[in-house]
């Protein structure tokens, strides 16, 4: 199987994963959701000779008869095309939703129609709300506690059925808390550093929440071996390290890196509704290597810093300051 799809192909691991696919040979349609200025987003990061082998597609996966097209011809499609930030699902349910249920009920249509050899279809560790129990397993009951993770849930009970009720080979991936370089101000450990970097004071909403975060790279290998993989249609995978971390921790370990003291105020633009918090996510991955053999291979304090380098890099490109949604 050689002819991929990506959607979400423009976001953060999106972009990562063509990366990658490049490299190792697939065909790869790129799918990026169309504006007027037909924006690529962090695909722009990639060499131009990375970006010239890729087939990129303008479209929105709400419209099922340009999904059914896009998925036309592919072997495998990754279905990372999501509406992703917590923040704005408060805002905005009805979009979250109807860009993640019914973008994914298109894609996974489509993906049935045309015989498609395997979907990868990414979840969230959010559906498993604050843990019941740690470290969480694939068996943990899902919780959602915010519209995002309500729309997810959806999803993914969509992908299920799909397998159950029509033999689509879909596999579902469910990474925790990702984080790498390209990665939105609108998630914590970019926001930290930015602001960090910025100088002054950092402004966040709740510091002990802890997060099992994993390195872009570590789950764009997961995502592939899950693409590759003999007798894992139908089922879940977690992508996690086994370790967490508190909010409150990085902050300390970015300065730390930084080499000075960093100073936190709470900025209640930043703090999500007390009961819809979710306070630890901490996940086994003992299912996904056992299937495939993979294990996360870049540990935190390495990743961070290639996140510092990148911010640094791109900081003109950046406002540390805007809480990004």
């Amino acid at each position: 199987m050689t002819n991929v799809l990506v959607t979400g192909a423009g976001g953060f691991i999106g972009s990562h994963l063509c990366e990658r696919l490049v490299v190792d040979g697939w065909n790869v349609r790129a799918l990026c959701r169309y504006t007027s200025r037909r924006e690529i987003g962090n695909l722009s990061y990639l060499s131009p000779e990375a970006r010239g082998a890729l087939e990129i597609v303008f479209g929105d996966l709400g419209d099922a008869d340009f999904v059914r097209g896009a998925v036309s011809g592919v072997d495998v499609v990754f279905h990372l095309g999501a509406s992703i930030s917590v923040a704005y699902s408060y805002e905005d349910p009805r979009e979250v939703f109807k860009t993640n249920a019914e973008g994914s009920l298109n894609v996974l249509t489509a993906g049935r129609d045309a015989a498609v050899g395997r979907i990868v279809h990414m979840s969230s560790s959010e559906v498993y709300g604050t843990a019941q129990y740690t470290p969480i397993d694939e068996a943990h009951p899902v919780h959602a506690q915010s519209p995002y993770a309500a729309s997810k849930v959806a999803a993914d009970k969509l992908a299920e059925t799909f397998h159950y009720s029509f033999g689509v080979p879909v596999v579902i991936a469910r990474p925790f808390n990702n984080y790498g370089p390209r990665q939105s101000l609108r998630a914590v450990i970019p926001t930290i550093v930015a602001q960090a970097l910025a100088g002054g004071t950092i402004r966040l909403g709740s510091t002990g929440p802890r997060r099992d975060f994993v390195y872009v790279a570590d789950t764009v290998d997961a995502l592939v071996a899950l693409a590759h993989a003999d007798n894992v249609a139908g089922e879940t995978f977690n992508i996690s390290t086994g370790a967490d971390i508190s909010v409150e921790e990085v902050v300390h370990l970015t300065g730390e890196l930084l080499d000075r003291p960093l100073h936190v105020i709470r900025d209640d633009e930043r703090v999500r509704p007390a009961r819809s918090e979710v306070l630890r996510l901490l996940g086994s991955s003992r299912k996904i290597e056992e299937a495939v053999g993979w294990q996360p291979r870049t540990a935190f304090r390495d990743g961070l810093q290639d996140v510092i380098d990148w911010v640094e890099m791109e900081r003109a490109n950046l406002e540390p300051g805007v809480h990004a949604r």
